[in-house]
């Protein structure tokens, strides 16, 4: 199986991973050097960008949400001095209008948070216009919904009532949610 994945990813295995979750970018990166590529790991918009203008890799996986900006211009960049790199963007919750426009600017494949390095691997080797298989184990609507409450009340810097002003919910069930355990 190692001979058949080294034998896809042809000659150049290099791998830009950009992620600001530095503890998610390690683990990948050791699982996707297992897998035969080689990365190498940046934590920043400015970071990836860099990377990409002076060494541009076969493959990338880029986050679309970064500390310092919007990880769609890492792949504008990546499109404008390498073409044929197939990238996949990685989002915490996706939207639709986000998937069109990460396609668009040149990404191979868009995927929802928690992806795997199989997953990832798969979305970066995929050929053709073949729709790729459905997640074997998605999350939950409840872990979603968690998910995305969580992202907003880090993005609120932990302040529950601007956190539920932006939700449109009322503070004190959103006290309630935080208070619980994630759903499974």
């Amino acid at each position: 199986m190692v001979d058949d994945l080294l034998a896809e990813l042809g000659e150049d295995r290099s791998l830009l991973l950009v992620d600001d979750d530095e503890a998610f970018v390690k683990r990948l990166a050791k699982a996707m050097e297992k897998r035969g590529f080689v990365p190498e790991t940046a934590a920043s918009v400015s970071e990836g960008r860099a990377i990409a203008v002076s060494r541009p890799p076969a493959y990338a996986v880029v986050d679309l949400r970064l500390e310092d900006g919007n990880g769609l211009d890492v792949v504008e960049t990546l499109r404008e001095r390498r073409p044929d790199c197939r990238i996949v963007v990685l989002t915490g919750y996706g939207a639709i209008a986000t998937a069109v426009a990460a396609v668009k600017i040149g990404a191979t494949d868009y995927l929802s948070k928690p992806a795997d390095a199989n997953d990832i691997t798969r979305a970066l080797l995929a050929k053709g216009e073949a729709m790729p298989a459905p997640p074997e184990n998605p999350m939950s609507a409840d872990r979603v919904r968690w998910e995305h409450i969580q992202r907003v009340y880090e993005m609120c810097d932990r302040n529950v009532s601007e956190t539920a002003r932006r939700l449109s919910m009322h503070r004190r069930t959103l006290q309630r949610i935080l208070a619980k355990r994630s759903p499974k």
